[in-house]
């Protein structure tokens, strides 16, 4: 009370002028500090992406606050770059009815939360398997962050394009059983469907991370040098540590090409393919669950039964692949692979570090194991013969925001905090001096 009671009375003693620039300065002050503060503050933006970093701050906050997508996904478009994106698909068929599908397009599902491409392995899921009725895998490729979509329609260009792609090949195969090569901590597996071999690579229990597309350029050029074609799984199934992606690709490579050589030396024979899919609301995208679930495909060649776990997650705790696998062999399957699809749905929506949860760092083992178990007992419940079909095809035009452009968004956020508090010192201390001076000069 006692300074709105000062005001007044200084108000009540003030001639016309006066009182005409008590009211008026303090708003000409006010306004021009807070426009100079502005554009100080968006100069970082402009200068570096051409957008105000005010107005992606409020794109920014109308997703995180209110999860409305149009906002950033416009400002992506803009930054973005047109690219061909290959998709690769490996289907079962039982006669004419598609029984199982792994699809891998190859772009990154990020950036975060439901922006570009963090949903794209659930949403190809639920779009094939609405369409087809069939058990679907969406696993990660050797591609990274340099390749996200840039927004929801591209995104739904993609989905739609894939569900028209199943269905057109018709190079029918058989298969050889898995085998397993391994180069200083480098894990590779692989399964020959004609001549499509399928590669999965971890280094777990160490780190992997994402692996580049020119790893996939190196296998695809030995696969073919060998009258295969290769579709390469980044596994990633184990954070605990660095990771040294250069010396990866290295290991990787050495191991793979091994890989193949093992597998040629098998001889093809018919198969027999189980499948099944578990999503449960136990687990959500803050526990590390994607909407898509828990996918499952086992195949049986020449009595090896080999499980294939896809969990719609980004990366896992270290260890827990092997907790998997092992728990599994009580099934009868005697090997197999734990995959994760990188959804990014689930990052940007904890307080930690990392910004999400692993796959196994918020849940309970022992219930996770459990789901995974239930899908492959029904996967050995429904195995029957099927036959392999391979493609890849090219979806033209889709506009992606490269890590470029997200490591500058990144920057810039850490540019525009040093810079505010920089011209923050300055403006607002200057802006109180002068009303300050204004007061005592009206006393």
């Amino acid at each position: 009370m006692l300074p709105l009671y000062f005001v007044i009375s200084i108000i009540g003693s003030l001639s016309q002028t006066q009182f005409l620039l008590f009211v008026f300065v303090p708003v000409c002050v006010s306004v021009v500090t807070v426009q100079l503060f502005k554009y100080f503050m968006d100069r970082e933006g402009t200068g570096s992406l051409g957008i105000g970093s005010s107005v992606l701050f409020k794109a920014f906050l109308a997703n995180w606050m209110e999860d409305l997508v149009a906002p950033l996904e416009n400002h992506f478009e803009k930054m973005g770059t047109l690219e061909d994106v290959n998709v690769s698909l490996l289907t079962f068929k039982t006669q004419e009815k598609l029984k199982a599908a792994i699809i891998v397009p190859a772009v990154h599902p990020g950036p975060f939360k439901n922006l570009g491409s963090s949903l794209l392995p659930s949403l190809i899921k639920k779009a094939v398997q609405d369409k087809h009725g069939c058990v679907v895998c969406v696993p990660h490729g050797l591609v990274g962050h340099e390749l996200d979509v840039a927004s929801q329609a591209h995104n739904q260009r993609v989905v739609d394009s894939i569900v028209d792609f199943l269905g057109e090949s018709a190079n029918y195969s058989k298969a050889t059983p898995m085998v397993r090569t391994e180069f200083k901590n480098a894990k590779a597996s692989c399964q020959l469907f004609g001549d499509c071999a399928f590669v999965t690579l971890t280094t777990a229990p160490k780190t992997i991370e994402d692996l580049p597309p020119e790893l996939e350029e190196f296998l695809s050029k030995e696969a073919k040098e060998r009258g295969l074609n290769v579709l390469p799984i980044d596994a990633h199934n184990s954070m605990g540590g660095d990771f040294d992606q250069k010396q990866a690709v290295a290991s990787f490579s050495e191991a793979s090409v091994a890989c193949f050589e093992k597998a040629l030396k098998f001889s093809e024979s018919s198969f027999r393919l189980g499948a099944s899919t578990v999503v449960t609301s136990e687990f959500s995208v803050r526990d590390g669950m994607g909407a898509g679930g828990i996918s499952v495909l086992v195949t049986e060649i020449d009595s090896q039964k080999v499980a294939y776990v896809t969990i719609d997650g980004n990366n896992m705790v270290s260890g827990l692949r092997d907790k998997i696998l092992s728990e599994l062999k009580a099934l009868g399957i005697d090997d197999g692979e734990i995959l994760t699809t990188d959804t990014h749905s689930v990052c940007g929506l904890t307080r930690s570090a990392r910004g999400y949860n692993l796959v196994g760092e918020a849940v309970d083992h022992t219930k996770l194991i459990g789901y995974i178990k239930d899908a492959v007992s029904d996967a050995l419940s429904n195995l029957e013969p099927v036959t392999a079909s391979w493609c890849t095809e090219t979806i033209h035009d889709v506009k992606v925001i490269g890590d470029h452009q997200i490591t500058e968004l990144t920057v810039l956020a850490d540019k525009t905090t040093e810079c505010v508090k920089r011209v923050a010192v300055v403006l607002f201390p200057g802006a109180s001096i002068i009303l300050t001076t204004l007061l005592l000069f009206l006393l």
